[in-house]
């Protein structure tokens, strides 16, 4: 009885740090990135969908291969444009533009029980950049000089196109998205604000189903979760690389 208490109590915390976002901590537990007071969002899925943004963004249109390295080891992704091509678009742009390489990985949680690693923090480019403050950043494009924000996307299973800009307790879905959170799951981090995932991600150390509808899932560790595994903070990706199916990004 008691260990159930104290494994329920350590859920709430995961909760809660979700809930009241952290600033790149390696004691927060919150998925957040992005300052909430800059990040743009539309009102509505359909408009979010439809948008002028949302239309100029990268998209996938079938799946990816992407190959990082972390101290010269491999960890394999497949990017599933599929189910979620806005948020597979994006980060296989990202990773093609070179935007991944040298970043530091600037939140582990594994304690009290495994949670997540993120990075993708541009910011972490810079080596004097104190890892600790690392979890407020996004990326800006050098051809428009504006910060780039992707909407929340998230499928529902067996649906035909994914829900835009709400969780899906606010759209009112009750079923499973189609990309789930299970252990090697890769999806955007973002702040309390739905549209507001930029270049920040972060890869499931064990299944999290309690994120399921409210964070977007857009591929899966293929191999290399040994690698991921032993991720520690400060551990910067080596390089990123679209090893298979850059021609099914569309920009």
């Amino acid at each position: 009885m008691q260990i159930k208490i104290q494994r329920w109590l350590s859920l709430c915390l995961v909760v809660l740090g979700l809930v009241l976002g952290g600033c790149g901590t390696q004691q927060a537990t919150s998925l957040n990135s992005t300052n909430p007071s800059t990040a743009k969002t539309t009102s509505t899925p359909a408009a979010q969908a439809s948008s002028p943004q949302v239309s100029n963004l990268p998209k996938l249109e079938g799946k990816a291969t992407v190959v990082l390295k972390v101290k010269g080891s491999p960890i394999t992704m497949e990017i599933n444009g599929t189910d979620a091509p806005i948020t597979a678009g994006n980060f296989v742009d990202l990773v093609q533009q070179g935007v991944y390489n040298g970043l530091v990985f600037h939140r582990v949680v594994r304690e009290p029980q495994p949670f997540v690693v993120q990075g993708g923090d541009p910011q972490g480019k810079d080596p004097n950049f104190p890892v600790e403050r690392l979890g407020t950043g996004g990326f800006i494009d050098p051809a428009t000089s504006q910060a780039r924000y992707i909407p929340l996307e998230i499928k529902p299973k067996g649906a035909q196109s994914p829900v835009y800009s709400k969780p899906f307790k606010t759209a009112g879905v009750s079923g499973p998205p189609a990309l789930r959170h299970t252990r090697g799951a890769v999806a955007m981090a973002r702040s309390s604000m739905p549209d507001s995932a930029s270049s920040q991600f972060y890869i499931a150390l064990t299944d999290l189903q309690f994120l399921d509808g409210d964070y977007a899932v857009f591929g899966y560790v293929t191999e290399g979760m040994d690698v991921v595994d032993k991720i520690q903070q400060g551990d910067r990706i080596d390089s990123a690389e679209v090893t298979d199916g850059i021609k099914n990004l569309k920009k």
